[in-house]
């Protein structure tokens, strides 16, 4: 991968990452979501990107900026998990009646709940894309040398 490649893979997973940020949004508001961002931090498409198998991202920026994405991205899915509970495991319970409708069946309670997360998740999403912010300018910085 040259280092192009790799500021371009940055800035995909940077994408990827405010997607799921924006999914989650739609779906507080009510909004139908067919393929809710994974729970499980390696299977997102940002985790996905983090983790290849090849560790590419780890080489290229090194274990402390590799660590500190890490860290976030894992904050990040403990954070998700919770709303993820709330939003789309109670929505797979509702009714028949309530699907027609396209109601939710969340009580008030859950969804101030889900709102109280979503404000911790944000702050969790700062943090992760300035740490890929960090990962960005040291690719930048690096020589052409280091990639391939």
């Amino acid at each position: 991968m040259t280092k192009n490649e790799t500021l371009e893979a940055i800035k995909k997973a940077r994408e990827a990452h405010e997607l799921q940020m924006e999914k989650i949004a739609a779906a507080m508001e009510g909004k139908t979501i067919s393929n809710p961002t994974a729970v499980q931090k390696t299977e997102c498409a940002f985790g996905k990107w983090l983790y290849d198998e090849e560790n590419r991202m780890k080489l290229i920026i090194g274990s402390q900026f590799f660590a500190a994405l890490d860290l976030e991205h894992e904050k990040w899915h403990t954070e998700y998990k919770k709303i993820h509970s709330i939003l789309f495991n109670e929505k797979q319970k509702k009714g028949l009646f309530s699907r027609m409708l396209g109601k939710s069946n969340i009580e008030p309670l859950e969804m101030d709940k889900v709102k109280l997360y979503y404000k911790d998740l944000q702050d969790t999403t700062e943090r992760l894309l300035k740490a890929l912010g960090s990962a960005e300018r040291r690719v930048n910085a690096l020589s052409e040398t280091k990639f391939r």
